[in-house]
């Protein structure tokens, strides 16, 4: 009677493209696991705790009003600037805090890594769903100004269809920061300085993303360039449908879901390529 085999042989993507989706539900309870550590260890020690995940857009966006909008007399498109600036920041944020945070897997984990086997990709997507949680937060801290200026202010918001897009842009928030995180974790491991060039990037990028300034600001002629950033559009698109303000484009919304989809084909061969061999770089 042949024996059963008791032991589980490990091996690397036979393909670049190779993703598996059943193993990586299989270690579902290591994903809980790091999402909670991702919540918990952030704010561990400190004063406020969780409520930093409120203070800290609520911040920013007095800020923005002070500056961009008192001393630099930005366009709000009418709406009024605590609304506009919180309604850019919180996709912002979810994307910069997904992005960041994916962007050095290899190099925080290397420890775990190289002591025992569980699907790489793992520890992105905890990173991207912990960072959904606080979203949710901060989307209902927008909730309460919106309401609050289209109850008491009467303020001339226009929400239409086009919010139930919703889900669509948190998903493609989500899609393009692990896509380019994943890469970035990847060339990471060899070439430690990216760290710094994305964490400097990432503040540069939110300039050239309609989160302080509506789109319609700049010239009809050079729109194209600021369309050609996937972000535009998502955050775009989300003022259009919440506000009732700004430029949509299906086009420019499937271009962005497009360049998502090739990014993250691209993120999982560099993945799957560095992870048979980044034991020996990091």
């Amino acid at each position: 009677m042949q024996k059963e085999q008791d032991y589980t042989i490990i091996k690397p993507a036979a393909s670049l493209l190779q993703l598996n989706f059943r193993e990586i539900w299989n270690y579902r309870d290591l994903i809980t696991m790091y999402v909670k550590r991702n919540i918990v260890t952030v704010y561990k020690q400190t004063i406020l705790g969780p409520l930093w995940l409120i203070v800290q857009p609520v911040l920013t966006t007095i800020m923005f009003m002070f500056v961009f909008g008192n001393l630099a007399g930005l366009s709000t498109d009418g709406i009024p600037s605590a609304l506009f600036y919180f309604s850019g920041l919180i996709l912002w944020n979810y994307f910069s805090q997904c992005l960041t945070g994916t962007s050095g897997v290899f190099i925080a984990n290397q420890g775990v890594f190289g002591k025992v086997y569980f699907p790489r990709i793992v520890v992105p997507l905890a990173t991207t769903i912990s960072n959904l949680i606080q979203f949710v937060i901060q989307f209902g801290v927008f909730l309460l100004i919106y309401f609050y200026y289209f109850l008491f202010e009467e303020t001339l918001v226009a929400p239409n269809m086009y919010a139930l897009l919703l889900p669509v842009l948190v998903v493609m928030c989500a899609g393009l920061s692990l896509g380019f995180g994943i890469i970035f974790s990847s060339l990471t491991t060899k070439y430690r300085d990216l760290v710094f060039l994305l964490q400097f990037g990432v503040q540069l990028w939110m300039y050239a993303t309609p989160v302080i300034y509506p789109l319609n600001s700049i010239p009809v002629e050079k729109q194209w360039i600021f369309l050609l950033n996937p972000m535009t559009s998502v955050i775009e698109t989300f003022k259009y449908g919440v506000l009732g303000v700004g430029v949509f484009s299906w086009s420019s919304l499937i271009y962005s879901v497009v360049f998502m989809v090739a990014l993250l084909f691209l993120g999982i061969i560099i993945f799957n390529r560095i992870e048979k061999s980044f034991m020996d770089t990091v």
